[in-house]
């Protein structure tokens, strides 16, 4: 979505999740439709020619096991049931098997987003090797991180993003300023009722330099716990939208709405969930209003 409001015609997709392909196919109705997983696509002889030399091939493996909220190194390597496909497969590894569809399909840019921890601590050795990679396959890179809340999207997230070519371009220059937007402006009318009763007693002892039920929990009962549990002012920017669990607003101390995810992640209204959790989608994804900032940057300086 963020790709077409930056002008582009987004022509094919390869998701292995039955029912995220569903949404995708709903909303964005692309040509050339895979719903595999990419080891697979990897195979297929005999593709469309459109799909060779593309101006852009966007790829962003899943990110689950460089996450600095998840279990990183103790999943590296090992076959795990993740919920991005509900199948059996290990993901640490997905950055080199796209590698190799940007081999395979040759784009003239190549673009990877990931989050931030892919860079931090031991994950940076896997940085160093897909940056090999891509010099490997005649592709030159740049690494950015950025923050989404610079790029007309009401939300902290920090993502990092790979940006290759293989055409001599210039080297990219981004600097993305953009009016940071708080949540007060772009929150519904009522959130989701509380029902967790623990969530409910912490909330009580709410003051305005919690960023999380954990810093209430800290400073009352003196111990640290599991309840992260984001917490969002009007008069601050929303926190990063999270796959799972709570989501809380200070100014009703509810829960985020459906309405409130998808204002804050830049999605339309009318967006077909097709049932779908609102928030896993939003979680797990790349904000349109991000990604429509950065491709008209490409657009613009290179293409």
């Amino acid at each position: 979505m963020g790709y077409k409001r930056a002008g582009f015609e987004v022509i094919g997709n390869v998701e292995i999740d039955k029912r995220i392909n569903e949404v995708y196919k709903k909303n964005l109705r692309p040509k050339y439709n895979f719903c595999m997983d990419l080891r697979d696509f990897n195979k297929i002889e005999n593709l469309p020619a459109e799909l060779y030399h593309l101006d852009i091939l966007d790829g962003s493996p899943p990110c689950t096991t460089f996450s600095t909220a998840g279990q990183r190194e103790k999943t590296w390597g090992r076959l795990k049931k993740f919920r991005e496909g509900q199948t059996e497969q290990t993901l640490d590894d997905l950055f080199f098997v796209w590698l190799e569809t940007v081999k395979k399909l040759r784009p003239k840019i190549a673009i990877a987003e990931n989050v931030t921890g892919l860079i931090e601590g031991n994950a940076k050795g896997y940085v160093n090797e897909i940056i090999r990679g891509f010099k490997a396959i005649g592709y030159d890179v740049q690494i950015f991180r950025l923050n989404a809340a610079f790029m007309d999207v009401p939300q902290l997230r920090e993502r990092i993003f790979f940006i290759a070519n293989n055409q001599g371009y210039e080297p990219l220059k981004l600097n993305f300023n953009g009016r940071l937007i708080k949540f007060g402006e772009v929150r519904t009318a009522h959130g989701k009722p509380m029902r967790d009763g623990k969530l409910i007693q912490r909330l009580k002892y709410l003051l305005p330099s919690d960023n999380r039920i954990s810093d209430i929990t800290m400073r009352v009962e003196g111990k640290p716990t599991g309840f992260t549990c984001p917490i969002n002012f009007d008069d601050k920017v929303c926190l990063t939208i999270t796959s799972g669990g709570n989501l809380i607003r200070a100014c009703d101390k509810s829960q985020l709405s459906d309405g409130d995810k998808i204002n804050v992640s830049t999605f339309p209204q009318d967006y077909d969930f097709c049932g779908g959790s609102v928030q896993f989608i939003c979680g797990m994804c790349v904000p349109p209003n991000m990604m429509a900032n950065l491709a008209t940057e490409v657009k613009s300086q290179w293409l």
